[in-house]
């Protein structure tokens, strides 16, 4: 193999490997979680952070995980990489003085002698964010009276404020999820990121599994089954009507052009007729809805109070990729479905907070694999409850539960470990069980 053709082989498969490249999706974690932003990495893209618009044109090529930090260059603001030192936020090799406390700190705004035209001052002069805040400290007459916690907290502070950085980070699953539930968590149907994994867990899947998915959730659920599938197995996003529900969260996963083509959509009615033996119709019309660049999320005008930025960008960056990427979400092949038909989905999972949970699963649970899992996400417990009742009434499947996954989030720092103060109290319910052979008929239940 030549050494040009392996490198070609190896830009085809850049979507799975640790450096970013020109055209990717990323999610920009600015100072320790404050602001998340989504964006796709060209040479014309920008990010707000305050006042200050950087290009991120710096990023591209960079290891994901790495950090970078707004400095002042000769043509303005810019992104800088830089190595975050082994001290980090590390007080247990400091002497922690006990007898020490704020009680007789006076909070007056007397004890800043810098003021905001020395600071502009040196700014001007070229001064990086960090010589500003040290020099905020410097010129603080209560900063050596705090304790060494106060001293760190005011330290983190400035900064935010004076040498704000961004945390390039990987778009997967966690990620994404993480990112919608703290600040859009109606997107996708209030789910928290356990409650996601515990619906690939108990749906069972698994490398060469065909899921049937009823995703109404934005696709995160669409895009978090792919990628753990690997390209292996289908994902079949089934829908009521002419046109499939929305996915746009799947562009934002990087995923691989083999994976894009194992994710696939078909009506129940075109399910349903391969069950009765009827052929699909060619006629009708069953086309993705165009989904142009509005449906990922870009960086645009930063918003005031500091939340995720998703604004659509209205025009074409002048610096495309030269290959045109496979989109997620073509029509499922005939004999795919014909093979669905004789064998039967391996599993199925269900995220539809709009649909009523036994209104859908009387009519996609026919479609899955005898002894095949099922589980139904939904934010309230009573619409499963309902569902489970009549489940069980109509012997379809066994092994009924609701589950309502719970998460505690703790801060982790030197002698200030305990759980977080404003946490999640909600993650939804999960109903799961397994699809049985009942010899009577289906009937509709109140």
């Amino acid at each position: 193999m030549s050494i040009n053709k392996a490198v070609d082989e190896d830009l085809n498969q850049n979507d799975n490997s640790r450096l970013t490249f020109e055209g990717c999706n990323v999610l920009l974690d600015i100072n320790d979680g404050d602001r998340l932003v989504f964006s796709r990495l060209t040479a014309a893209s920008t990010l707000k952070i305050g006042n200050k618009k950087c290009s991120l044109q710096p990023l591209i090529g960079c290891p994901f995980g790495s950090m970078f930090q707004v400095e002042s260059g000769k043509e303005g603001p810019c992104l800088t990489r830089m190595v975050p030192n082994g001290e980090g936020n590390n007080l247990e090799e400091k002497d922690v003085d006990g007898s020490k406390d704020n009680r007789a700190i006076v909070d007056n705004n007397t004890a800043q002698s810098l003021t905001s035209e020395d600071i502009d001052e040196m700014r001007r002069q070229g001064a990086k964010g960090d010589e500003i805040v040290e020099a905020l400290i410097a010129n603080s007459a209560t900063f050596e009276k705090k304790t060494l916690f106060s001293q760190e907290k005011y330290r983190v502070k400035k900064q935010k404020k004076y040498a704000p950085r961004v945390l390039l980070r990987r778009p997967f699953a966690r990620s994404i999820c993480e990112a919608y539930f703290k600040k859009h968590p109606d997107k996708i149907g209030f789910m928290r990121v356990d409650a996601l994994s515990l619906l690939l867990c108990l749906g069972n899947v698994t490398a060469n599994a065909d899921v049937l998915v009823v995703d109404m959730v934005s696709g995160i659920l669409t895009g978090a089954i792919a990628e753990r599938l690997g390209g292996t197995g289908y994902v079949c996003n089934t829908y009521r009507g002419l046109s499939p529900y929305p996915v746009d969260i799947t562009r934002m996963f990087n995923l691989s052009d083999e994976i894009c083509k194992r994710i696939v959509h078909a009506s129940l009615t075109d399910l349903n007729s391969f069950q009765t033996g009827v052929s699909v119709s060619e006629s009708e019309e069953e086309t993705l809805p165009a989904i142009n660049s509005a449906g990922l999320e870009e960086v645009g005008v930063s918003a005031e109070d500091g939340g995720m930025d998703i604004t659509p960008e209205k025009a074409p960056s002048p610096i495309t990729k030269p290959a045109k990427s496979i989109k997620a979400g073509q029509k499922a092949p005939p004999e795919a479905i014909k093979l669905w038909k004789e064998n039967g989905f391996s599993s199925l999972i269900i995220a539809a907070p709009e649909l009523d949970p036994w209104g859908i699963i009387k009519e996609v649970l026919p479609l899955l694999a005898f002894s095949a899992p099922f589980a139904v996400y939904h934010q309230y417990a009573l619409p499963l409850a309902t569902c489970m009742h009549n489940l069980q009434i109509e012997k379809m499947a066994i092994g009924l539960q609701i589950s309502e996954p719970w998460l505690r989030e703790y801060q982790v720092l030197p002698s200030r470990t305990h759980p977080q103060m404003q946490m999640s109290a909600f993650g939804g319910y999960i109903l799961s069980g397994t699809k049985i052979s009942s010899s009577e008929p289906v009937t509709s239940s109140n």
